[in-house]
C-alpha cells in the first residue's frame, strides 16, 4: 500500500545523504547537484510555498511544479507530526479513520494523530482564529472550506497535489475543494443522497415495479395512494436542523428539472433564491407530501418526525419508499437484511430523473493549514485509493462486519471491500452523468444552515406561502 512511491522517495533521500556524507567540502555540493536539485533546494522550497497574502513577494508566491515535488520530498518524515481535526466523532468513524491514518504512519514514520468533536465547525472557527489550528481540518462543508481559504486560513495545494488529487478522485468532486480557481481541499470521503429505500419485497407483492424516471416516481405515488398504500415516509424534524431534509429534496428536484448550470448559479447567488426555477421546485416537493394518503410521518406532523424515525415505519411497512442519504442505513432497525433477497430485506433504488442521471452527494475535503512535507504527504493520502481502502476495511470492522457508513469514489479502490448494498451506491454515482455538493453546505452559513431550513420548515407547515418563505430566504443572503 503506497509504499513503493513513499519508500522510492526516502530511499533516494538517504541514498543522497550518505554520498554527501563521503565528501568533502566542493565534493559534497557537486554529489548533491549531481543527484538531484530537489535536496538542494527543497528547504527553500517549503519557505516558498503559498500562504495566499497575494502580495507578489517571492516568499509568498506558489510553489512551482518543481517545488511542490520537492517540498512534498523534502528530507526524511520520519519523527515528523500531522494532527488532524473533523467533525466524525463516533468509535467507529474516528477509530477508523485513525486506523487508515495509522497504517500511513507506519509507512512513513509521521505521528499522526486525529481528534474528532460533533461540534468542530464550531470549534475550528475560534482555533483557527485564535492561531491555533490544526495542521489538517476535515471540512465537511465546501462553504466553509471556501471561507476559510478566502480569509487566508488554509493553504492553496501545490500544483502536484493538485495533480494528483485530480487523478485520484472524478473532476466533480475535487471542485467542491475548489475556490476562486484555485483548489484548496482534496476529497476523502462521500455521501449520496439521491436515493430511494424501499423493501423489494412488498414492491413485488404488490405488483409494483421501480420507477426509472421521475414522472413514474410521481405516478407510482398516485398509484400507492389510489391502492390505500402510503407511498413515503417523511420527517423533516432534527433539533436546531430541523429543515435539512426539505432541503435535500428541494436540491434534488433544482437540480434534475432546472439542470445543472441553474443549480451552481443558485448556490452562487447568481441567480436570487427566489428565482423562479428554484421556487418551482420547493413547490413542487409540498405539493408531492401535501397530496392526500401519501405520506406517513410517525410523529404526527412532518415537521414534528425526526428524520431518523423512518426507519422502523419503512420496515414495518407503513410506507413504501423514503428518500434519504447512503447514510441512512444506521437508522433502520438493527437485524434487518439489505439487499440480499430475503423477505423484507431494505434496498435502494436511484432517485429518478427524467433526463439522465444527476447526483446529490455530501461528503468531506481536506484543508491544510500548515506549510510541511508531512502535511502534505498526509493531505495526497487521504485523496488516494490506499486511504479509501484501509478505512473501508477498519470501519466495517469496527461495526462488526455490517454496512460501514463510509464511501468513497477515489479512482483504484477496491470495490470488493464494500457489501452489495454499499456497492449499489458506489454504481449509482459511477453512472451518474453529473454529481452537485449539497446546496445548502455550500451557501452562507446564515442561508445554508439558517433560513434555507427555518423558512423551508415555515412553508412546510403552511405557516408561510413558498413565495414568502423563499423572498425571505433571498433578503437574508450577506451582502458582499
Amino acid at each position: 500500500m503506497r509504499t513503493s512511491r513513499w519508500k522510492t522517495l526516502l530511499a533516494l533521500l538517504f541514498g543522497l545523504s550518505l554520498v554527501a556524507a563521503a565528501c568533502s567540502g566542493d565534493e559534497a555540493d557537486d554529489a548533491v547537484d549531481a543527484g538531484t536539485d530537489a535536496v538542494e533546494d527543497a528547504a527553500d522550497d517549503a519557505d516558498d510555498a503559498v500562504d495566499g497574502d497575494g502580495d507578489g513577494d517571492e516568499e509568498d508566491e506558489a510553489p512551482e511544479d518543481e517545488g511542490d515535488e520537492d517540498a512534498m520530498a523534502d528530507g526524511d518524515l520520519a519523527g515528523t507530526t500531522v494532527s488532524v481535526f473533523g467533525p466524525e466523532s463516533s468509535d467507529e468513524e474516528a477509530g477508523a479513520m485513525q486506523d487508515a491514518l495509522d497504517v500511513f504512519a507506519e509507512e512513513t514514520g509521521i505521528d499522526i494523530q486525529y481528534t474528532g468533536a460533533r461540534d468542530a465547525a464550531d470549534q475550528i472557527n475560534a482555533q483557527a482564529s485564535g492561531g491555533n489550528p490544526p495542521d489538517i481540518f476535515i471540512f465537511p462543508q465546501p462553504g466553509k472550506l471556501a471561507e476559510f481559504a478566502r480569509e487566508e486560513f488554509i493553504l492553496p495545494l501545490p500544483d502536484d497535489l493538485v495533480a494528483t488529487s485530480n487523478e485520484n478522485w472524478p473532476e466533480d468532486w475535487n471542485n467542491f475543494g475548489v475556490v476562486d480557481g484555485t483548489q484548496y481541499g482534496v476529497p476523502n470521503k462521500a455521501d449520496l443522497k439521491s436515493l430511494v429505500w424501499y423493501q423489494p419485497s412488498r414492491f413485488e407483492e404488490l405488483g409494483y415495479e421501480v420507477p426509472s424516471t421521475f414522472d413514474e416516481f410521481a405516478e407510482l405515488v398516485g398509484t400507492a395512494v389510489t391502492d390505500g398504500n402510503t407511498p413515503l415516509c417523511v420527517g423533516i424534524e432534527s433539533g436546531p436542523a430541523t429543515g435539512w431534509t426539505f432541503t435535500d429534496w428541494t436540491e434534488d428536484m433544482v437540480l434534475r428539472f432546472a439542470g445543472a448550470d441553474t443549480y451552481d448559479q443558485w448556490v452562487n447567488h447568481e441567480i436570487p433564491f427566489n428565482d423562479e426555477a428554484v421556487v418551482t421546485q420547493m413547490q413542487a416537493v409540498i405539493d408531492l407530501w401535501n397530496t392526500p394518503g401519501a405520506v406517513f410521518a410517525a410523529g404526527g406532523s412532518i415537521a414534528a418526525t425526526p428524520f431518523g424515525d423512518n426507519g422502523q415505519p419503512l420496515v414495518d411497512g407503513d410506507c413504501l419508499m423514503h428518500r434519504q442519504a447512503s447514510f441512512f442505513a444506521a437508522f433502520i432497525p438493527e437485524g434487518t437484511a439489505f439487499a440480499d433477497g430475503s423477505e423484507g430485506a431494505i434496498d435502494v433504488f436511484y432517485f429518478p430523473s427524467n433526463e439522465g442521471q444527476p447526483v446529490l452527494v455530501a461528503g468531506t475535503q481536506a484543508g491544510a493549514f500548515r506549510d510541511a512535507p508531512e502535511v502534505w504527504a498526509v493531505m495526497e493520502y487521504f485523496s488516494s485509493p490506499e486511504y479509501a481502502d484501509a478505512r473501508q476495511e477498519a470501519q466495517t470492522a469496527r461495526k462488526d462486519g455490517g454496512l460501514s457508513g463510509f464511501l468513497s469514489v477515489a479512482n483504484g479502490a477496491d470495490p470488493s471491500l464494500y457489501q452489495p448494498l454499499e456497492t449499489s451506491f458506489l454504481d449509482i454515482m459511477a453512472n451518474s452523468d453529473v454529481a452537485r455538493f449539497d446546496a445548502s453546505d455550500q451557501m452562507p452559513a446564515d442561508v445554508g444552515a439558517g433560513t434555507f431550513w427555518t423558512e423551508g420548515t415555515a412553508a412546510v407547515n403552511g405557516d408561510k406561502s413558498v413565495d414568502e418563505a423563499a423572498t425571505a430566504i433571498e433578503e437574508s443572503w450577506p451582502e458582499g
